[in-house]
């Protein structure tokens, strides 16, 4: 038998609509008790939690743990080892591996994997199309009964209207929610950052807000004809912000999740060809951020997640159009 107490920390359980400063009996890895002065006779560990947060474990809905297919950038175990340090307990982790989550057996294979070496619970989200290539349809309705928790060809967006209606209609009928990552392919290609003053300066390839917005724009209008639910991945820009405020408004069934990264930083990180700094969708500029803050604060923005995508160091210390875009985030 073992006990600890957590004591004067700023206790945050939002099923109990509970925020206050508390102390945290817990006994056999459950919790026993939550109050003030709660008494440390016959405890074995004590913890000063002092302006500290005692939270339920974190959900981080976006993580790419690379594993199958791309082990030199990450694994399940080692992921999720980085996400119990950050506080997760649970992870989603993306399809955008080698080969990509779009068969149940791979959907089957993470989670077997998870039991065996990961630190905490690992939900799969699977590929809409076969081999996230945006044509062909994966059998969706058989990924969502391997356990699939969510859709997506994260890393890649659907890019035509005809087979995105088509994705819509199916993951309705499953009742799952379909993850987009908003990026008009034509407006991007060769880029590598935000098109605004430093990408010129440093001779870079643009990337628009445009690009973002409009694949928003597109999936708010199929969504709402198919009744399929719609979350907004790792949103970047004011206008999008803006979109999905409308779009929420009027009773769409639409979500959007900002990373702590779009929140934080702006382009001007990318200064000196700090590869860094080079994530997908990019860093934009301080009104894009504010716009992003202003999201949060007001509902707009219900979700917060990482998009933990880690590569090699190898990798990341290539020229800065040729290195590959993601950041690390479980651990922030």
């Amino acid at each position: 038998m073992s006990t600890l107490l957590i004591r004067g920390g700023r206790v945050i359980d939002p099923a109990s609509s509970t925020d206050a400063t508390l102390d945290l009996a817990i006994r056999d890895d459950r919790i026993e008790a939550i109050g003030k002065g709660l008494s440390s006779a016959r405890v074995d560990r004590v913890i000063d939690a002092a302006g500290k947060l005692v939270v339920p474990g974190l959900i981080d809905p976006h993580v790419h743990l690379r594993e199958p297919g791309h082990e030199h950038k990450e694994t399940i175990a080692s992921g999720t080892q980085a996400a119990v340090v950050g506080g997760f307990t649970s992870v989603c982790c993306m399809p955008n591996t080698a080969p990509a989550l779009d068969a149940p057996e791979l959907i089957r294979f993470v989670y077997d994997a998870a039991a065996q070496t990961g630190a905490c619970r690992v939900f799969p989200v699977a590929a809409a199309t076969k081999g996230r290539k945006g044509e062909e349809l994966a059998e969706i309705e058989l990924l969502a009964q391997a356990g699939a928790v969510a859709i997506s060809d994260d890393g890649d967006c659907i890019p035509t209207a005809g087979v995105m209606a088509r994705v819509f209609g199916a993951v309705a009928r499953t009742g799952l929610v379909f993850m987009q990552h908003c990026q008009d392919p034509t407006l991007t290609r060769g880029a590598s950052m935000h098109a605004g003053e430093i990408s010129v300066r440093l001779g870079l390839t643009g990337w628009p807000r445009e690009a973002e917005e409009i694949i928003i724009e597109r999936d708010v209008r199929l969504a709402r004809a198919s009744g399929c639910r719609y979350h907004v991945q790792h949103i970047s820009s004011a206008g999008s912000v803006e979109i999905v405020r409308k779009a929420r408004a009027a009773g769409a069934r639409i979500t959007a999740e900002a990373s702590p990264h779009h929140l934080i930083l702006t382009h001007e990180a990318c200064e000196h060809y700090n590869t860094s700094a080079k994530v997908i969708p990019p860093l934009r500029e301080a009104s894009d951020r504010d716009a992003i803050r202003a999201g949060v604060a007001d509902g707009t923005i219900t979700v917060l997640a990482t998009d933990h995508a880690p590569h090699a160091d190898f990798e990341k210390s290539l020229p800065f159009e040729e290195a590959p875009m993601g950041l690390l985030g479980l651990e922030s």
